[in-house]
């Protein structure tokens, strides 16, 4: 009997599912780097989805991250310094700043989105295009709705 006969223990479904996670997310920054986005890193990802097309301020980009303010701020100082991000002031109310993306910062995102669907292109070959699509389907069943969930660096960090 091989041990694909066999019920693999509960603990190793959500590791499977991180390490698979780990794997996509590790080659996109590693093809980023090779693309001219050396010092991106997972955590930009969900900063940059959190700052969304028309930005956000900092308050808010904390909240939706699950971090402090000045969590949030520490983040977008580095992503200013790198340029993927840049404070300007809110159309709508001079005294608060809005935190967006600079075209640098787009580039990136433009990116890891074709490289995601290179990603996806290879495991539905290695699995084939309909084990791809039955394991999506399951995912999506097991999982919520909600696809945007940001505040993963705050649940990992939480108490």
């Amino acid at each position: 009997m091989s041990s694909a006969d066999h019920d693999a223990p509960g603990w190793e479904l959500p590791l499977r599912l991180f390490l698979a996670f780990r794997q996509i997310i590790d080659e996109t920054h590693d093809e980023l780097a090779r693309q001219g986005h050396p010092h991106l890193r997972p955590m930009h990802g969900f900063v940059f989805q959190a700052i969304g097309p028309r930005g956000t301020a900092a308050v808010e980009l904390g909240r939706r991250l699950g971090v402090s303010k000045q969590a949030a701020g520490k983040l977008v100082d580095t992503l200013e310094r790198l340029g993927y991000v840049e404070r300007g002031a809110d159309p709508s109310d001079a005294r608060r700043k809005i935190v967006r993306l600079t075209a640098f910062g787009v580039d990136a995102l433009d990116r890891s989105a074709t490289i995601f669907e290179a990603v996806r292109g290879r495991w539905a070959e290695e699995l084939g295009p309909d084990r791809m699509r039955a394991l999506e389907t399951d995912l999506r069943a097991m999982t919520p709705g909600d696809l945007w969930r940001l505040d993963a660096p705050g649940w990992f960090g939480g108490s």
